[in-house]
C-alpha cells in the first residue's frame, strides 16, 4: 500500500510540478530566443485581473499548452502592476494580452486579448509555429 501511495505522489508531482519555463524578463527572453532560434510568447498581465488569473490558472496550466510552449517557444510574462520594463509598443490597454514575437522582439501578429480557452490557444500556438518556420525558410 505504501508503494502505491508513494507512486501516486511521485507521478502527481511530475504532472503538477512541470510548468512553463519562464524567462525572468523581456530582455532575457529576446536573448534566449536569438540563441535558440525560437519565437517568443510574451504575456502582458496583471495580478489583480480576474481574466489574467483565470488564463494562468487554466490555459497556461494545460499540459499540452505547457509542452508546446516549452518545446517550441521562449516564454516571458510582464505584470503591469509590478511596473515591469518592456518595450512600449507591446503595451496593451487591457490584460491579459499575449504577443508572439520574432527573436528580435518584432511582433509577428497583433496580440491575442483575454483569457483564451486551451483548445483555441493550442491552435494559435500551432499557427505561430508554422508561420515562424515559413519565415525562417525564406531567410
Amino acid at each position: 500500500m505504501k508503494k502505491i501511495v508513494l507512486a501516486l505522489l511521485f507521478s502527481g508531482a511530475l504532472v503538477f510540478g512541470a510548468g512553463i519555463k519562464w524567462e525572468k524578463d523581456y530582455n532575457s527572453a529576446v536573448a534566449k530566443a536569438k540563441v535558440q532560434n525560437k519565437p517568443i510568447m510574451f504575456i502582458v498581465s496583471n495580478h489583480n485581473c480576474h481574466f489574467c488569473v483565470q488564463f494562468e490558472g487554466t490555459t497556461l496550466k494545460n499540459p499540452q499548452v505547457v509542452e508546446k510552449l516549452n518545446k517550441d517557444f521562449v516564454s516571458a510574462v510582464a505584470y503591469i502592476d509590478e511596473n515591469p520594463l518592456f518595450p512600449r509598443q507591446l503595451f496593451v490597454p487591457g490584460t491579459p494580452g499575449t504577443w508572439f514575437l520574432k527573436p528580435n522582439g518584432e511582433p509577428m501578429f497583433e496580440p491575442i486579448m483575454g483569457a483564451v480557452e486551451s483548445s483555441d490557444f493550442i491552435k494559435a500556438l500551432d499557427i505561430v509555429k508554422q508561420e515562424y518556420a515559413k519565415s525562417a525558410v525564406k531567410k
